[in-house]
C-alpha cells in the first residue's frame, strides 16, 4: 500500500494543478441532468435536490443561479470528445510506460485519438526541471 501511494504522489506532483475547463465534472452533470428533470416534471427544489442525491442548499443554489431556469448546457455528451476520466487514464498509462496501441485497446479508441491526445498534453506535462 506504501509504494501505490507514494506513486501516487509522484503522479501529482508531475502532473500539477489541473484548471476547470469551463464545466461540471461528470458526476456532477448528472446530478444537474437529473435535479432539472425533477424540477421540469413539477418538483419543488428540496424535492428535486433530494431526488438527485444533493443537499437541499446545493439544489436551492443550482436554482438560484440559473435563475429558475434549465441550462441549456446539459445537454448529453457525445462519445466524439474524450472525457476527463478518459485523459486522465491515458496520462496515468502513459506514466507507467504503456504505448499508444495499449491504451487505444485499454480504453476502447482509436490509436489516433490517442496519440493526437498525447501530442496536445505532451508540451504541459513535460518536466520543468529540464
Amino acid at each position: 500500500m506504501a509504494r501505490r501511494q507514494s506513486e501516487r504522489r509522484a503522479t501529482w506532483a508531475m502532473r500539477g494543478k489541473l484548471h476547470s475547463p469551463g464545466h461540471p465534472p461528470g458526476w456532477q452533470r448528472d446530478q444537474l441532468g437529473r435535479f432539472w428533470r425533477q424540477i421540469a416534471s413539477g418538483a419543488t427544489t428540496e424535492e428535486a435536490a433530494i431526488a438527485a442525491g444533493v443537499s437541499v442548499p446545493v439544489g436551492t443554489r443550482w436554482f438560484r443561479e440559473a435563475g429558475g431556469m434549465c441550462p441549456a448546457s446539459l445537454a448529453p455528451t457525445s462519445d466524439r470528445y474524450l472525457s476527463l476520466a478518459e485523459r486522465e487514464e491515458i496520462a496515468n498509462w502513459r506514466a507507467r510506460g504503456s504505448g499508444v496501441r495499449e491504451i487505444a485497446r485499454h480504453l476502447g479508441r482509436s490509436r489516433s485519438t490517442i496519440s493526437r491526445e498525447l501530442r496536445r498534453n505532451a508540451a504541459t506535462r513535460a518536466d520543468a526541471s529540464g
